[in-house]
């Protein structure tokens, strides 16, 4: 009897479609797939002699099963004559297969969600359909993310900040901790004009939907204390600016340095006529809107691995005349007692380095050297920065570069 079905295996399959989501999908569709038909696997004719008793009892278990209907067929048996014995098992509706699994409670709650939203946004009902366990793992936060869709819907691209979004018992953070969610959800809702496509991911949420984004910040270091970019700044100072701000520079600044660790940034040498910026790993739209960095000669200075190779092409997408420092085969090779490993690799090419650049990435994301060897920007000696510097100030004079003030 044990390869026989069981009431056991009818359960398990529910619990299968309940982890699919497809009884609760057909909750929120109408009846759907079912009435569903579950074909049996019973007693053979000889198992029905052997067994009698055996086939009896299954019989009799498959009968005494709440929310199933049998579908019997007729067996004229040659020893026993006519018996009836089941074919197949039906159940009839998502509501008896959800009670068979108990899960009754949770699907109460998920009716109420389709009702309440299909009186409020009916746009969102094939969302629903295609996520429900989602929407159960929601459930609590149901009537606040529904206000928040009211609110936008009846405040297209609002242009304030999420802070000043006037929701009863809703507030900004729990906007900003369901980004992924709504931005699925406005995405149906909202006519296109009011979503701009091209800005996706839940880091744009705000520029996606219209609403204001705090101030992308740059922060950079003077080099020359004869130059004075604010009013009143003390020399060499460490200054944050907005940046439409730092856009908006007018100054002798001839050449810049970019590096992504805050040590290095702070202990930068000084050089004439020029500022470090604190950069910003693959993030360059804000540098990207300072038009006159593309009169500077800028330096970026990156960890020697395959990501900094991949942010340096990166940024030479912004502005193509970017030269790298310390990002070179002598630097790496003479600090080889502080090599450490790069966690995961870039493989994929990176059209826009040099060839020298392209043949120490080469080596790197081949392992050639060492696996994933990693030589990090804050382990390079600072004697080995200064005469590098020292060097490169000396091989090219500012005076060839374009005057900032002169664009």
């Amino acid at each position: 009897m044990s390869d026989w079905t069981r009431p056991a295996d009818v359960k398990a399959a529910m619990r299968r479609l309940w982890d699919r989501g497809d009884l609760l999908r057909a909750l929120a569709d109408g009846e759907g797939r079912f009435p569903l038909r579950l074909a049996l696997k019973g007693p053979t004719p000889a198992e029905l002699a052997d067994r009698f008793e055996a086939a009896r009892a299954w019989i009799a278990e498959l009968s005494a099963m709440p929310h199933i209907r049998i579908e019997w067929r007729e067996v004229d048996h040659r020893v026993l004559g006519p018996q009836r014995v089941p074919r197949a098992l039906w159940v009839d509706s998502p509501g008896d297969a959800v009670a068979m699994i108990g899960k009754r409670g949770e699907a109460t709650r998920f009716q109420a969600l389709v009702t309440i939203t299909r009186a409020r946004q009916p746009a969102l009902s094939p969302w629903l359909a295609r996520r429900p366990l989602q929407a159960l793992e929601l459930a609590e936060d149901w009537q606040r993310l529904l206000a928040v869709v009211d609110w936008v819907s009846r405040h297209p691209r609002p242009g304030v900040y999420l802070r000043q979004v006037d929701i009863p018992g809703v507030h900004s953070k729990f906007i900003e901790s369901r980004r992924g969610i709504l931005a699925e959800w406005l995405d149906l809702v909202l006519p296109a004009e009011a979503v701009a496509a091209d800005r996706g991911g839940a880091g744009h949420f705000a520029a996606r939907y219209g609403f204001l984004q705090k101030p992308e910040r740059i922060r950079f270091r003077v080099l020359d204390a004869s130059l004075a970019l604010l009013p009143g700044s003390p020399p060499l100072a460490d200054i944050t600016l907005d940046a439409a701000a730092f856009a908006g520079l007018a100054a002798p600044i001839r050449r810049v340095f970019i590096t992504e660790n805050e040590t290095n940034f702070l202990a930068f040498p000084q050089a004439a006529d020029a500022i470090v910026v604190f950069g910003a790993g693959y993030g360059w739209d804000a540098l990207a809107k300072a038009a006159w960095l593309h009169a500077c000669d800028i330096h970026y200075w990156g960890d020697v691995d395959t990501h900094g190779f991949a942010i340096l092409d990166q940024l030479r997408g912004r502005f193509g005349h970017v030269a790298s420092f310390l990002m070179d085969r002598p630097t790496l090779m003479v600090h080889e007692s502080l090599w450490g490993e790069e966690e995961a690799q870039i493989t994929h090419d990176l059209p826009r380095l040099t060839g020298a650049e392209r043949a120490l990435f080469d080596d790197l994301r081949d392992n050639r050297l060492r696996p994933r060897l990693r030589l990090e920007q804050e382990r390079v000696g600072f004697g080995w920065v200064e005469a590098a510097l020292a060097g490169l100030l000396a091989a090219r004079s500012p005076s060839d570069s374009a005057h900032v003030g002169d664009r």
